[in-house]
């Protein structure tokens, strides 16, 4: 049977919302059903958390035509590709730094045209050109703060393969936000984020909400609130054990991706938090690593429609 772990009961009993938790504990399940199955294997996205070879949490994205997603079993998941040399999590994901062993990876693919989602949380392995997925969690999640787009792929003939020169696509490293990062994330109406809880087995979130919703107090210092869910509090009750937190941006028109990895905390304060229009809480991300790739991605997606859930922004 399903069951919180401890850091999320601490969470959901600290919210004042352990009931409510408790009715959502029955969108938790570790099979996938035929509708869900179906579901995926018609998206060409998903978003991937892990650790790397340092033990930094990152979270990234992986694409292909649909398909490429596949529930052999209903408790199998297998995902047909694997990650550019260039991405964050390719040590990982390619199996070289586990030498083969099961790795623990959340997971979660949303379809922005229609405003569904679903997580999965299991256990990995290479499996030749991708990888299976032994699955210990599928998680139901519902359509607030998803902002609908359409997708198309990209053609390299048409002029719109993105931002990537003669070489390929550049990548750039760093420990804080240049000021063009900082732009694209004040600018930034979706997220993703990828935890772990203190016995590394790794979840990826959506966090969605107007342009402006994420507040740079910093170069390695970012904010945003907390809005009403689900009660299961899976991000934050991993945060409450294990600090370390990956987050990638996509930039949703050219196809790169910003990925930051660092640590994160909840505030509780209420003072502060009435400040934000619809907060309930407010997360802290302090940034340690940056990586942005251009062209990460050959997908290109139309400009947002938003969710009528994203509270106002001051």
């Amino acid at each position: 049977m399903a069951a919180y772990h401890q850091g999320e009961t601490a969470v959901q009993r600290r919210a004042g919302l352990a009931d409510q938790a408790e009715f959502s504990l029955g969108g938790i399940g570790d099979t996938i059903p035929g509708i869900a199955a179906a579901f995926l294997a018609e998206q060409p996205m998903i978003v991937l958390g892990g650790a790397d070879s340092a033990g930094r949490i990152w979270a990234t994205q992986l694409t292909g035509r649909p398909g490429f997603l596949r529930a052999d079993t209903p408790r199998v998941l297998t995902i047909a590709t694997l990650p550019a040399p260039h991405d964050p999590l390719a040590d990982l994901l390619s199996g070289a730094a586990t030498a083969g062993a099961p790795f623990p990876l959340g997971m979660i693919a949303m379809e922005p045209a229609t405003r569904r989602r679903m997580r999965l949380n299991g256990r990995a392995v290479r499996d030749g050109d991708g990888l299976r997925v032994e699955l210990d969690q599928v998680i139901a999640n519902c359509p607030k703060y998803i902002q609908k787009r359409d997708h198309r792929f990209a053609d390299a003939d048409d002029g719109t393969d993105g931002d990537d020169g003669p070489g390929g696509p550049a990548v750039t490293d760093g420990t804080a936000l240049d000021e063009a990062q900082q732009r694209a994330v004040r600018a930034a109406d979706t997220f993703f984020i990828a935890t772990a809880s203190d016995r590394g087995d790794t979840d990826a979130s959506h966090r969605g909400g107007n342009p402006g919703f994420v507040e740079v107090l910093s170069p390695t210092l970012l904010r945003w609130p907390d809005y009403t869910g689900n009660a299961m509090f899976l991000t934050l009750g991993n945060l409450a054990l294990n600090p370390a937190a990956g987050i990638v941006l996509p930039l949703w028109r050219s196809g790169s991706s910003l990925h930051l990895s660092g640590t994160a905390r909840t505030l509780w304060d209420p003072e502060e938090t009435a400040r934000v229009p619809g907060a309930q809480r407010l997360v802290e991300f302090s940034v340690e690593a940056v990586r942005e790739v251009t062209a990460a991605s050959p997908l290109r997606w139309s400009a947002p429609a938003y969710s009528r859930f994203n509270p106002p922004v001051r």
